[in-house]
């Protein structure tokens, strides 16, 4: 939990360079987050950037829940002989809050640090890339990266609790090629890292499982051909084939609840929890005589497409450095969606454009206990902050693996979005349809009303999986494309 700032921040990255920045005052190069580049700043420091969150409860494991946080967006699998990886300099943290108030109660805190074994050579390894089990790391890769796990938690008294979960712990090296990584799954086993309380971790490289259309998406929602038929065909996945950092954490459920239990009522405020993941830099407030070394938070995602879609291009910066406890201040932009006039003017669809509280609540502060809609509560209290948090409701069993269905709570699935988010949950598709109002008489906003109003329930941009399969044990992220099969986009 961090007060709100208005003071003046210097990001020193690296440290090395923060005396020579400080002498010339120059202003932060830093300062937002975002999904796949959606903050004007943090497009800068895409090492910082935190392209998506997942939460899920385990489908294979159901006891657990599933955290994913990807940072480091467009990764082009052959993109040596710097291949991609976490920086030394980013605080990277997944948060809880299992409270209501927006503000974090559990924290996994990672930092990194890396290796190189052989600077006198240009290449990332030296010969095929195994693992050596006696020394506990990867032989012939000359670049190693490892890092520290931390919980933090809060005592009965509201005192700090740190506990190092493990040190020295493996990445593993990016998906070169055959040459270099065969039989690349084997290298990742040993980056996935168990222990005694129950908790799983991986950090590494894998498939951007994000997919959306997002050259039609940006050239003013343009499709590939004529509605209907292009909401549910002839996308074209715009991350097809590009690689992003992951980190990956399971979780006892019993730890992530305010009960310390599993949770088995999916209408009580105690079985729903808010996450969010964000990066930090360190920085050197300027307007303190004693200038000192903290940290600034300049990334931070929950729900998906608030800050790309909603948020104006003037707020997202401020909206990317403010805590989620700090979310009311973004209010008017959920309740006067730009989005929904842009789908009317396109399609005459007459989606409500005032008063959305319908997308304030499922995004805002979660669907209510007792909401007589028949949906499990996604509110973490019966007053929540109004902040952007990925909330799951942990009562409601998994849908098995192989079962699951893309549009997640619009296909019946109470465990899919926006009740968390599951890796195959086409949340491009889902947003789009809410916004357009196919929720909005459920709160008792009119329905779509214009001449295609039939329209609002199809929208879609037209790619409806990602490119490669989802795996159906942890980490579940698909297995990274290697950079000798790589394909640019262009060919």
């Amino acid at each position: 939990m961090r007060s709100r700032t208005r003071q003046r921040w210097l990001v020193a990255a690296p440290l090395a360079a923060t005396a020579a920045v400080v002498a010339v005052g120059l202003a932060p190069p830093f300062g937002g987050a975002s999904s796949h580049r959606e903050a004007p700043s943090i497009s800068q420091d895409p090492s910082a950037d935190n392209t998506d969150v997942y939460a899920f409860r385990s489908p294979d494991a159901p006891n657990t829940a599933t955290l994913v946080a990807n940072y480091v967006p467009f990764q082009e699998p052959a993109g040596g002989p710097n291949f991609y990886r976490f920086s030394d300099d980013v605080k990277y943290e997944v948060k809880v809050d299992n409270t209501g108030d927006g503000n974090e109660d559990i924290t996994y805190e990672l930092r990194f640090d890396t290796k190189i074994n052989n600077p006198a050579t240009f290449l990332y390894n030296t010969a095929a890339v195994t693992y050596d089990a006696k020394k506990g790391t990867y032989a012939n890769l000359n670049l190693v990266q490892t890092y520290t796990l931390r919980k933090i938690t809060r005592d009965s008294k509201g005192r700090t609790v740190v506990r190092t979960l493990g040190r020295n712990l493996l990445t593993p090296p990016n998906n070169v090629g055959p040459r270099s990584t065969p039989d690349y799954e084997s290298l990742v086993a040993p980056a996935i890292h168990t222990f005694k309380d129950g908790t799983k971790v991986f950090a590494g490289q894998r498939d951007d499982p994000f997919y959306v259309d997002l050259g039609g998406t940006f050239d003013l929602l343009g499709f590939r051909s004529a509605p209907p038929d292009a909401f549910s065909t002839g996308g074209i996945d715009g991350l097809r084939g590009y690689s992003v950092n992951t980190i990956a954490i399971q979780v006892p459920i019993k730890q992530l609840t305010r009960t310390k239990a599993i949770p088995t009522d999916s209408n009580a405020t105690s079985s729903a929890v808010g996450v969010y993941a964000s990066a930090s830099r360190p920085v050197i407030d300027l307007k303190r005589k004693d200038p000192k070394v903290r940290w600034q938070q300049v990334s931070r995602l929950a729900e998906p497409l608030v800050n790309e879609v909603l948020i104006p291009l003037g707020k997202k910066d401020l909206w990317n450095r403010s805590d989620p406890s700090d979310d009311r201040q973004f209010e008017k932009h959920y309740l006067k969606p730009e989005l929904a006039g842009i789908l009317n003017a396109l399609y005459d669809i007459g989606a409500p454009t005032e008063n959305r509280i319908d997308l304030t609540t499922v995004l805002l502060t979660g669907i209510p206990a007792d909401n007589g809609l028949g949906l499990p509560t996604t509110a973490i209290s019966s007053k929540p902050a109004k902040a952007d948090l990925l909330r799951v409701n942990l009562a409601v069993p998994p849908t098995p693996f192989a079962e699951q269905n893309r549009l997640g709570l619009l296909a019946g699935q109470a465990d899919g979005f926006p009740n968390g988010r599951r890796l195959i949950d086409d949340v491009v598709d889902i947003e789009e349809r809410a916004v357009a109002g196919v929720l909005s008489p459920a709160f008792g906003l009119p329905a779509p009303n214009g001449g295609n109003a039939a329209l609002a329930p199809l929208l879609g941009d037209g790619v409806n999986a990602n490119d490669k399969p989802f795996l159906p044990s942890f980490p579940y992220v698909a297995t990274p494309g290697s950079g000798f099969d790589s394909v640019p986009h262009a060919g």
